[in-house]
């Protein structure tokens, strides 16, 4: 029986749902207005912080500073979307004493200032100990940069400067640009220019895959073919956990390792990978492999545009399986739905 034990998490990010205000075109979990709520519940909340409490460490700073890699976040989606979750979800984490609590947020909440400032404070009274917020050019399609500005000047004052602006090069750019509203992203490369992108730290994965292809330079297949991805998917740092229990390494969202509500067994007993094939040619095989495996027993066929990425060939071979498979074959493509939103055109309100 092959088998391989899952890490202990030292940061970590909970997804409390895929749903979102915006379908960017950058998105990682590919999140969407159209994505099911199936908001995560307050026992696995439970089941899953108390096992994460043992080992997530704080930020650099001490427990109640915050860094982007460091700590516990929460995340989605956007987690605003579903407030008194979110605020329950902070105290369960202050409760069970873990260090360095931040949220994650697109700011579509900020319309008023008044009732934004009334909510921060209550999550900090919760026991959260900062922000992050979202700024970038492909978030701005969606979210007003003056709603961007709110969350950042409150936050700041707030969490006595435990703000983190993702990323800030951004924050700045659309200020100069004196910009107000919303900015669809060709206009935003008819102001600015491809150049302006220099600063995002735009991972070949997920919807960018699909969404974003033109800017990025593409390799045929057997490029990655002697890659594997045993480094991401056994790391221990910021891993993340949705809101069905998926235990999610190295940002490889729609690749389960297993059930993070049995976190203690994952890391104790290990994960069967006998049951996990794709898991098991991805850690002990090669990109190769999962190829060759993809074509002969699914008919995979090799894009004719090539791949940005092993990353991008490795999610294609997904996509393409998780399609065709049952729906109880290969437990390790969860949640489904993922796969599902990975082309979804952005849409305008």
């Amino acid at each position: 029986m092959a088998r391989v034990r899952a890490p202990k998490p030292v940061s970590c990010g909970i997804l409390l749902s895929y749903k979102c205000t915006s379908t960017c075109r950058h998105c990682m979990y590919a999140c969407s207005p159209t994505w099911r709520g199936d908001w995560i519940s307050e026992n696995d909340l439970e089941k899953i912080l108390s096992q994460l409490s043992e080992s997530v460490a704080p930020a650099p700073g001490g427990p109640s500073r915050v860094g982007i890699n460091y700590g516990l976040h929460f995340t989605g989606g956007e987690p605003f979307l579903n407030y008194r979750l979110l605020l329950r979800a902070v105290e369960l984490a202050e409760e069970h004493d873990i260090p360095s609590i931040f949220v994650e947020t697109n700011c579509f909440w900020c319309a008023s200032r008044d009732r934004a400032e009334e909510m921060l404070l209550e999550l900090r009274n919760a026991g959260l100990d900062g922000m992050l917020v979202s700024v970038n050019p492909f978030l701005v399609e969606y979210t007003p940069f003056e709603r961007m500005r709110v969350a950042a000047e409150l936050s700041e004052r707030i969490f006595s400067g435990n703000l983190m602006i993702y990323q800030p090069e951004f924050y700045e750019q659309f200020k100069k640009l004196g910009l107000r509203g919303t900015m669809k992203f060709e206009e935003y490369l008819e102001r600015v220019g491809i150049g302006g992108l220099r600063w995002a730290e735009l991972l070949p994965m997920g919807r960018a895959c699909y969404r974003l292809r033109g800017i990025f330079r593409k390799y045929p297949a057997r490029i990655f073919f002697d890659e594997d991805c045993r480094s991401s998917l056994l790391r221990s740092w910021h891993a993340h956990v949705d809101n069905y229990g998926n235990m999610i390494t190295g940002y490889c969202a729609g690749l389960s390792l297993g059930d993070a509500r049995r976190l203690d067994e994952l890391v104790g007993e290990g994960v069967d990978l006998d049951e996990r094939p794709i898991l098991r040619m991805l850690i002990f095989e090669d990109l190769g492999s999962l190829y060759n495996f993809a074509v002969k027993e699914f008919g995979y066929m090799e894009r004719s545009d090539g791949y940005v990425s092993k990353c991008d060939l490795c999610l294609d071979i997904r996509r393409h399986m998780a399609a065709r498979a049952g729906a109880c074959e290969y437990p390790e493509l969860s949640p489904r739905e993922f796969y599902m939103h990975l082309e979804e055109e952005p849409g305008f309100r």
